[in-house]
């Protein structure tokens, strides 16, 4: 009997390595600065949506139909 071995997949071993740790550091890298980015910008986008429901509030249109 003829054993298989694979003993070509050893030497692909550390390139396959480094290869899966750069896209685990890459998806938490992006993770990472994304929530960093939403979370300044929040504040931001909060007072920008307060204004225009100041604005929206602070003068009421009325609807007229003419017959």
């Amino acid at each position: 009997m003829k054993r298989t071995t694979f003993n070509a997949i050893g030497g692909w071993q550390p390139l396959l390595f480094c290869v899966g740790m750069y896209v685990v550091a890459l998806f938490f890298s992006i993770f990472v600065c994304s929530s960093i980015f939403y979370a300044f910008n929040a504040r931001s986008a909060a007072k920008a949506a307060e204004k225009t429901a100041l604005i929206s509030t602070a003068k009421p249109q009325l609807a007229s139909m003419n017959p």
